[in-house]
């Protein structure tokens, strides 16, 4: 079978730490975050916000803070993406807005693949010490909860895609 572009993308994708000097243009920064925005939510609340950081001091401080995010020190940016807690479906108790912003984030996963820049996820929550550092480095209000912060940057390459697929863990009809 033939893929389309969009599967291309999604087959492509993987997960990036190693980056090139150099800078990404602010127009492919918001397409990625366009991107973000374009995934499914419940009831369509919409609960994402995106904090786009390309600050060397900021990047340098996500790294040292954030255990498994070191790479963000070599990122030419970053994008951190949270749940507004207002606006998620269920109310302020509610954990929609974790699926709703997984969906964004992988958009914007995608949308880096697509581009040809590379990126990776890296969780903040539920990691309370995690939440807390990205909190008060980025003056999140108490209603804003950081998910993922995703280092963006030019890849240096040698990164390959993975195949995932298992058809063991496919079930026609029944389990």
């Amino acid at each position: 079978m033939d893929l389309n572009d969009t599967l291309k993308t999604i087959f492509s994708r993987k997960s990036v730490r190693t980056y090139a000097e150099g800078t990404i243009p602010k127009e492919q920064l918001e397409m990625l975050v366009r991107a973000g925005m374009a995934a499914p939510s419940a009831v369509d609340q919409r609960p994402w916000e995106f904090v786009v950081v390309t600050g060397r001091a900021a990047l340098n401080a996500l790294a040292s803070r954030l255990p498994y995010a070191k790479m963000a020190a070599h990122a030419s940016a970053a994008i951190v993406v949270c749940g507004d807690l207002r606006r998620q479906w269920g109310g302020p108790d509610s954990v929609m807005w974790v699926i709703d912003c997984a969906a964004a984030a992988e958009n914007v996963l995608l949308a880096a693949e697509s581009l040809g820049l590379g990126a990776v996820w890296t969780a903040v929550y539920p990691y309370p010490e995690r939440i807390r550092s990205v909190r008060e480095l980025l003056g999140l209000p108490d209603y804003i909860q950081p998910l993922a912060l995703i280092p963006v940057g030019i890849p240096r390459g040698g990164e390959k895609a993975k195949n995932k697929w298992n058809p063991e863990r496919v079930h026609w009809e029944k389990w």
